[in-house]
C-alpha cells in the first residue's frame, strides 16, 4: 500500500520560530531516499514555502496558496490550477466598496506570478506585511485603487487587519468565494484569504494522491485552514500546539511543533 504524507508547514512542520529544525530536515530526507512519499499543503507561495523548507530533498509536487495550486517542487511548474471566476472577483471588488479594506491580489499577469496593491489604499496592517516580502520579485505597486490591481488571471486576495474588523468582510464574502479567517501566527492581526469557491487543501491533496498512485492519504496540521485536509484524510493528527477544533477530530494527538511532532512520528510509523 502507497500511502501520502501531507503536512501543513507554519506551526506544524516549521517550528514557532517559523525555521525547519536540522532534525526534521534530516529525519525527512532519510525517509524521503527510502521512498517516503511526503509534501506539505501551505497558504504560502511557493516561493516562501520553498525559502523555509531549503535543504529538503525529493520530487513530490507540493500544494501552495492554501490548495490553489499543486507544482513541481524543484520548478514550481503548475500541474493543476484554480483561478477566480469573474463573479467571484466581483464578489470582491463589492466587499471593498462596501467595507473600504483593500486586499493584496494575486495574479498572474503575462504568464508571471505577482502580488499587487496600491499603496495609497492598503491598510498600515497590510503595509507591514508587505515590507516583510521586500526584494521580492512577485511585488508590484500600481495606482488606480482596488480596480488597478485586477490584471491578468487572479487566484487569491489577502486582507489583513484586527479580527473585529475584518468579520463583516469575512461575513459578507464567505458564501460567493472559499475564505479563510484566522489568526495570523506572527502578529496580532487577522488573515482573510479568499480564493476560489472549490479550491481547498482537501481537494488539492486528494487530487495529488490520485496522480501518485497512492492509497492512502495521512495529513498533519495546526490550524482551522487544516479542518478539510482532515476530513478528508485516512488518518490524521495534529501537533500538540494545533486549536481544539482540530485536535476534536484529529487520530491522534502528536508533540508540538518546537518538539518535531511530525518527524517523530514519521519516524516512528513510517515502514517501507
Amino acid at each position: 500500500m502507497k500511502t501520502l504524507y501531507v503536512s501543513d508547514l507554519d506551526s506544524t512542520l516549521l517550528n514557532s520560530k517559523a525555521e525547519l529544525s536540522d532534525f526534521t530536515r534530516k529525519t525527512l530526507n532519510e525517509l524521503a531516499s527510502k521512498g517516503m512519499l511526503f509534501s506539505y499543503a501551505t497558504a504560502r507561495s511557493a516561493k516562501t514555502a520553498s525559502k523555509v523548507t531549503e535543504g529538503l530533498k525529493g520530487d513530490i509536487p507540493i500544494i501552495v496558496y492554501t490548495g490553489t495550486f499543486i507544482m513541481e517542487n524543484a520548478t514550481h511548474r503548475i500541474i493543476l490550477s484554480n483561478f477566480m471566476t469573474e463573479a467571484e472577483v466581483q464578489a470582491v471588488n463589492e466587499a471593498v466598496k462596501k467595507f473600504s479594506f483593500c486586499p493584496i491580489t494575486y495574479a498572474y499577469v503575462d504568464g508571471e506570478e505577482r502580488f499587487v496593491y496600491d499603496p495609497a489604499v492598503i491598510s498600515k496592517s497590510v503595509d507591514e506585511f508587505i515590507k516583510t516580502r521586500e526584494g521580492d520579485s512577485r511585488q508590484k505597486a500600481v495606482c488606480g485603487g482596488f480596480e488597478g490591481t485586477l490584471k491578468g488571471d487572479v487566484f487569491y486576495f489577502t486582507f489583513m487587519e484586527q479580527k473585529e474588523k475584518l468579520q463583516p468582510v469575512y461575513d459578507f464574502l464567505k458564501d460567493r468565494c472559499n475564505c479563510l479567517f484566522q489568526p495570523d501566527n506572527y502578529t496580532d492581526n487577522w488573515f482573510l484569504e479568499v480564493m476560489p469557491k472549490e479550491t481547498t487543501k482537501a481537494n488539492s491533496a486528494l487530487r495529488l494522491k490520485e496522480l501518485l498512485g497512492a492509497d492512502k492519504l495521512v495529513a498533519f496540521g495546526d490550524g482551522y485552514n487544516d479542518i478539510k485536509l482532515f476530513e478528508a484524510a485516512d488518518e490524521c493528527y495534529a501537533v500538540g500546539n494545533a486549536v481544539d477544533e482540530l485536535k476534536e477530530i484529529a487520530t491522534g494527538v502528536i508533540g508540538t511543533c518546537d518538539e518535531d511532532g511530525v518527524a517523530h512520528w514519521l519516524l516512528e510509523n513510517y515502514k517501507e
